[in-house]
């Protein structure tokens, strides 16, 4: 009497739990057993897919029958798709089993394959899920493909985002607030160059970025779908491209394209960061007097183990001042900028012509990148013209291809920023106004980070302290700008003109008796 062991195979753990599939296998091959007088030794339930033979119940089985030769003659299954739908690997398997004494075979579509005709079957039986396999998958390939050309992200959401079904069952996603705020910092924080990428990373977590390890984070700052663009990868014929998301971007497609150049090093990184004492806010302000060396910070212990801040010059000359005297004296300096509200509402009209001839140099810059995009489409029309005329190769037409939509998206973001960056500007104005009339109590009540905002603002060629008052080259020049119209203001006096000259130079006197009002006199040195 011939061993069987039954092999009964399900594709998903759904149909293994829920369906009659394995139950109905089993049955079946116990009554081929019984009729052609078959022992069962053990049986053997599978719920992986067919793909491979890498699969935790047959490697089981296999190493048992390796251990235990001769306890077994046949493998039985019901079809050969649920042995395998992969050819190749098929054939492996079956010559493997063979050197090991056992005969696999599907009791529903036996073969003799000592018949050598029969492996043509065999060929049949094996090509055809496998066939069935592919074209599966090929569907499902090009569904994916054309929902992503539709703008519709398809997988698990990345960083940021979450999976979500609409009322009527589309999927889609959609920010998750938590991750998507701290993503928006990332990518402003990698623009601004302050910051390396591990960096900014390690932040990240600190804020509370949970999800992704340090790859993942790498990939997701590379990918456009953040500012509302999907990916479509080349396949065959067709060139990779981005197309508009339908999902809600995070940034803007100006700020990815800033922290891409930023990335590649296109973009200079400015990742200077000064470490300072709170008690010393401006080290790296103050030049030395006598030499002219910038003033370094320090703290001194005293006798009650108290500290004492002090700025000092690293050279020989001495120089040495008490930070709390110097401290207070900043504030003072300070405080010859501050400027009641009612003067600085004319700074404001300065502000408002000044902008104005801004945005006219922007308008230029739009018109030159209309250009810009303009030509670049150009281009790629006739290049398009020239391959369908047969000029240029295909090879050559995808690179131009390439480089001109590479230019267009850059061009279109940026002309997109530009619209959007002289949108809204009034309340920008009244806030630095307010800034400005109480700039001192705003450096007083600040913290270290913005009194030294504050003082690189305001001085940008460093400060000058003898021990007594401030002194600096230049201040800012809207600041500037502000005292000369104070100025101005100051002289204008009962409703006077500006400009003295515009006053008479002649003296009427008061004339004789009766007083005449027509009569002119003159001095005379005579």
């Amino acid at each position: 009497m011939k061993t069987a062991d039954l092999y009964i195979r399900v594709s998903t753990d759904e149909q293994a739990d829920k369906g009659y599939s394995q139950r109905d296998q089993e049955e079946r091959l116990r009554k081929y057993c019984a009729i052609n007088s078959i022992k069962v030794r053990k049986v053997i339930f599978e719920d992986h897919s067919a793909k491979t033979f890498n699969r935790p119940q047959w490697c089981k089985l296999l190493v048992d029958l390796r251990k235990h030769r001769g306890q077994s003659d046949l493998i039985l299954f019901t079809k050969w798709d649920r042995f395998s739908r992969n050819a190749g690997d098929a054939y492996q398997m079956i010559s493997t089993l063979r050197k090991l004494g056992i005969e696999p075979q599907a009791v529903e579509q036996p073969l003799d394959l000592s018949i050598p005709e029969n492996k043509m079957m065999l060929a049949f039986y094996l090509a055809a899920p496998e066939v069935e396999n592919d074209r599966r998958a090929l569907n499902v390939f090009h569904g994916m493909r054309r929902a992503k050309k539709e703008g519709r992200y398809m997988g698990t959401a990345p960083l940021g985002y979450i999976n979500k079904v609409s009322e009527n069952g589309k999927k889609y996603i959609a920010p998750r607030e938590d991750e998507a705020n701290i993503l928006k910092w990332v990518f402003q924080e990698l623009a601004s160059g302050r910051l390396n990428t591990e960096q900014v990373w390690k932040l990240a977590k600190e804020k509370g970025l949970r999800r992704g390890s340090k790859n993942n984070f790498w990939v997701a700052i590379r990918n456009p779908l953040y500012c509302g663009k999907i990916f479509i990868p080349k396949f065959k014929d067709e060139e990779s491209c981005l197309v508009q998301g339908q999902h809600e971007p995070l940034i803007s497609e100006a700020l990815f394209y800033e922290v891409q150049d930023v990335l590649n090093g296109r973009k200079k990184a400015q990742r200077t960061k000064l470490t300072v004492d709170d008690a010393l806010p401006l080290r790296g302000f103050l030049i030395c007097p006598k030499c002219g060396r910038m003033l370094t910070g320090s703290a001194s212990k005293g006798c009650k183990k108290k500290y004492y801040h002090y700025y000092h010059c690293s050279s020989s000359c001495g120089v040495r001042y008490n930070a709390s005297k110097v401290n207070v004296g900043i504030v003072d300096e300070i405080r010859k900028y501050v400027k009641p509200l009612p003067k600085l509402q004319l700074y404001k009209e300065v502000i408002v012509s000044v902008f104005k001839a801004k945005t006219r140099l922007q308008r230029n810059d739009v018109q030159q990148m209309k250009t810009l995009l303009d030509e670049a489409n150009k281009r790629l029309s006739k290049a398009r013209d020239l391959l369908l005329a047969g000029d240029i190769e295909a090879d050559d037409y995808r690179t131009i291809k390439s480089e001109c939509e590479e230019r267009i998206n850059r061009l279109e973001a940026q002309l997109t920023a530009s619209v959007t960056d002289t949108t809204n500007i009034e309340p920008l104005w009244d806030k630095a106004i307010s800034n400005i009339s109480q700039l001192d109590v705003l450096y007083s009540e600040g913290t270290i980070t913005q009194q030294r905002k504050i003082i690189s603002s305001m001085f940008p060629e460093k400060l000058t302290f003898d021990g007594f008052q401030y002194r600096t080259n230049r201040v800012n020049q809207a600041i500037n700008l502000m005292c000369l119209i104070d100025n101005k203001l100051e002289d204008k006096k009962n409703g006077t003109s500006l400009n003295i000259l515009d006053l008479s130079q002649e003296v009427i006197p008061l004339g004789l008796e009766p007083r005449t009002h027509t009569l002119k006199v003159y001095c005379s040195t005579n």
